[in-house]
């Protein structure tokens, strides 16, 4: 029976290629001191010189802005989609894209109707009764325009702006588009795969591409197609300091690790997830995240494991922020880790913080495998317990087990570990004056030649080796950690353990839950037999 292969076997020797990058980003283009009530009435009275703030003239600045946008569409014979309920945008954009043959330019124009944050006029009266408006914050639906493009160096992407005051835009790009519109203007060949790259002839520059976009690359791409676009904004307005600032709504960090075998992939994929359905505990989420989770953190942790069509996939939350696994395509593991609110780990939102939140999102996906790794590859756990336990056979030589927890086994281990402490090593004297006391003899009646058939067991399992030109030996790493941990195991918590679920131990908490477990079941018994 075929042994499937450990989470440490599964990327140190099936992996072909692996990156890490940006995925998405979905940001937020606004302008700093139009987002409350005080800095509207300044842009409007002191900017423009209007001497009342009101909803009017936001009015006009967007007609403007409408019939700006219709020129554009009509001058560049741009199509525009009426967006439905419940229509993918991104299905459209693909159809768009697949006869779109220019290097960059627009795709078409979405209109859809979306709730947003704005402005209002609101009357107010003043001690004498006379009524002024006044500047308050409110909501409504509002049309909002899609602008879908291509990029020359981003490739596929898109801006929205919304029709009203203060006319606050996203942004929206794909980390992996980027790097495939790199790879094929710098002449490297690859394969790609649906939002990622399935081979690469050079993985290094691959690897550099993707660690290439930063923020002042993405902010030179809201510059550029502000230039090119319509935008509320006049000139006059930019220059008295009125820009579009990006702050960062959603960012997701991914790591894709392409695999050798897709059908031994999706196995050991499955595997990974039946073992960790656990890990949205608290605990866990604290090792994966590098933040405290304390009795007050405000989040709803837990693991979901989604199975829609025939693939899982693994689901971790923290707070507004999450952990995606799956096996994509049937080709790669995909580990990536989405940031919704960058303040759930005490950092800003302006897109200037994206390397500490790149830093966040590469360290969570490499803790998620790693805490998948600890957890999955007990395998080898096993595979070292076995390795001392059963009868060993290295070349010709044959040694029986060292059967746990045997006294005379434990005496040998504690030993090795008294023993780490001598620079020269030990030799059979050493070993037999220091075994016999434990076994409750003297050393004289415990012969050379047992003790010498115990160095060989101990040798052949791994534990100790021979000082080379000597008859004395050392304890190798591997031994000295598992003498440790063995006897250790048997002294704290096997022995103890045992004496307190021991009848003897009538005040043992535990060996009262036994007891209540005996009964139960004892109950559950007489109860079926009764039914039958």
């Amino acid at each position: 029976m075929s042994v499937a292969p450990s989470v440490s076997t599964i990327l140190a020797k099936h992996v072909t290629l692996e990156v890490e990058g940006i995925d998405r980003m979905y940001l937020n283009a606004y302008v700093p001191a139009l987002q409350y009530e005080g800095g509207v009435v300044s842009f409007f009275r002191h900017h423009r010189g209007v001497p009342v703030a009101s909803s009017v003239m936001m009015g006009r600045i967007s007609t403007a802005f409408h019939e700006h946008i219709e020129s554009f569409v009509a001058r560049n014979e741009i199509p525009v989609v009426s967006f439905r309920r419940g229509q993918r945008k991104d299905d459209i954009a693909k159809e768009y894209l697949a006869s779109f043959e220019a290097d960059e330019g627009v795709l078409f124009v979405g209109k859809a109707q979306e709730r947003v944050p704005t402005f209002r006029t609101e009357k107010r009266r003043d001690a004498q009764g006379l009524t002024y408006p006044w500047i308050v914050r409110s909501t409504a639906m509002v049309n909002q325009y899609y602008f879908y493009c291509v990029d020359r160096d981003f490739g596929p992407f898109f801006l929205k702006f919304s029709s009203y005051f203060p006319y606050n835009a996203k942004l929206c790009i794909n980390g992996h588009e980027y790097a495939k519109r790199q790879l094929a203007r710098r002449d490297i060949a690859f394969e790609p795969l649906d939002n990622g790259i399935l081979s690469c002839a050079d993985p290094q520059q691959l690897q550099r591409i993707c660690d290439e976009l930063s923020a002042d690359k993405i902010d030179a791409l809201l510059r550029k197609w502000l230039r090119r676009l319509p935008h509320p904004w006049s000139r006059e307005d930019r220059a008295a300091g009125y820009r579009y600032q990006l702050s960062i709504l959603q960012a997701e960090f991914s790591l894709t690790q392409v695999l050798d075998r897709p059908v031994t992939g999706r196995v050991f994929f499955e595997d990974v997830i039946r073992e960790n359905l656990d890990i949205g505990r608290p605990s866990q989420v604290s090792l994966i995240f590098g933040r405290r989770v304390l009795r007050n953190t405000p989040s709803r942790f837990r693991t979901r494991v989604l199975t829609e069509g025939v693939t899982p996939s693994l689901h971790v939350d923290y707070k507004h922020s999450r952990i995606k696994q799956y096996h994509k395509e049937g080709r790669a593991l995909r580990t990536e880790t989405t940031i919704n609110d960058t303040r759930d780990f005490d950092i800003g939102r302006r897109l200037s913080n994206l390397p500490k939140l790149r830093r966040i999102g590469f360290q969570a996906n490499r803790r998620l495998l790693d805490v998948q790794r600890i957890s999955h590859d007990c395998a080898l756990g096993e595979d070292a317990l076995v390795r001392i336990t059963r009868p060993v056979t290295v070349g010709a030589e044959r040694a029986a087990a060292l059967r746990f927890p045997d006294a005379r086994v434990l005496a040998l281990l504690n030993a090795i570990v008294l023993f780490c402490l001598l620079p020269r090593g030990f030799s059979n004297r050493d070993l037999r004056s220091y075994v016999a006391p434990l076994l409750g003899k003297a050393p004289a009646q415990i012969s050379a030649g047992s003790m010498t058939y115990d160095l060989r067991r101990l040798r052949l399992h791994g534990l100790i080796v021979r000082i080379p030109k000597s008859h004395r030996y050392k304890p190798t790493a591997f031994g000295l950690r598992a003498a440790i941990f063995l006897s250790r195991l048997y002294g704290r918590a096997l022995r103890p353990g045992l004496s307190l679920v021991s009848p003897l131990a009538s005040t043992s908490r535990l060996q009262q839950s036994f007891e209540a477990l005996d009964n139960s079941l004892r109950h559950w018994h007489d109860q079926a037999r009764v039914a039958a």
